[in-house]
């Protein structure tokens, strides 16, 4: 079969394909390949057939997030995660696709999804250093993974840890926007910062953190069940909020005068009995 340039780049840089300098293209019957193409095929639940068939070359097409599927970032070992639950994020800069209250609004939106099922907390800062840090990049940009232009890679974040743990860059080369015309920050922010509390991708179809982007509608959108399921398995369900349940106050007894009650010195006037009570009358 014949393996191009870019399609033997996608398994090097998602699935760990290890080759030495090839040409452009070149007719392969190599196993390594194969292999690699069978694993991508079943990851995304493609018919696996160790072939570059024309499903196979769609996905290779889509745009998505940078983070390898298999290898270092596969479902992140050990389970990285952070050990407190109070996290800070800064915002280095800003897109020029956007305006600036509308990123705010995306980069907050998005970590409120991951806050509403797990006792996270993120709080913005605006000066210093911060857990994560996120900044619009273009090609390389310092972390040895760099951007490829418009299309491909859309973002990327790493897993938590020192350094660069929990920072999210997003490609500057494409076109972000809040709604579906060009790529929705909001959605892919979301995903990125999965990434940046210690999930690796998902094969399940429609769930945040597969690796393609997926146009969906972000109005009332809400995490589903197979990215809740990852992150409350990191950090378990949120804490209750409902008040703990209080003690009734102890009422002191006190002391009360016997005269309210039947003083051995006071007179009636009259005496009577109705539907079974007593009456007294005094002073009528």
């Amino acid at each position: 079969m014949w393996v191009f340039f870019s399609d033997q780049k996608y398994l090097e840089k998602y699935y760990k394909l290890k080759t030495e300098a090839e040409p452009i293209f070149k007719m392969k019957n190599s196993k390594p390949i194969t292999d690699k193409i069978r694993e991508m095929q079943e990851f995304f639940g493609l018919k696996v057939t160790g072939e570059l068939d024309s499903n196979t070359l769609k996905v290779m097409k889509q745009p998505r997030c940078g983070i390898p599927d298999v290898g270092q970032f596969s479902t992140f070992p050990r389970s990285p995660r952070w050990t407190k639950t109070d996290l800070k994020y800064r915002i280095l800069n800003y897109t020029p696709d956007m305006e600036p209250a509308d990123v705010d609004e995306a980069i907050e939106k998005a970590w409120n999804l991951w806050s509403s099922v797990t006792p996270l907390k993120f709080t913005r800062v605006y000066e210093g250093n911060a857990d994560i840090m996120i900044s619009f990049v273009a090609g390389f940009h310092g972390d040895f993974f760099s951007f490829d232009g418009p299309g491909g890679t859309l973002a990327h974040a790493f897993p938590p840890g020192e350094g660069f743990g929990g920072d999210a860059h997003f490609d500057e080369d494409e076109y972000w926007t809040k709604d579906l015309k060009g790529f929705n920050l909001f959605l892919v922010a979301a995903h990125e910062f999965g990434h940046s509390l210690g999930l690796g991708h998902s094969n399940v179809l429609g769930s945040l953190m597969y690796p393609a982007y997926l146009q969906t509608e972000t109005r009332n959108y809400r995490l589903p069940q197979d990215d809740v399921d990852g992150i409350q398995t990191l950090y378990g369900p949120p804490s209750s909020t409902e008040p703990p349940a209080s003690t009734p106050p102890t009422e002191t007894p006190t002391e009360t005068s016997t005269t309210g009650i039947c003083d051995p010195h006071m007179t009636f006037d009259a005496i009577t009995t109705l539907r079974g009570e007593i009456i007294f009358f005094k002073d009528r």
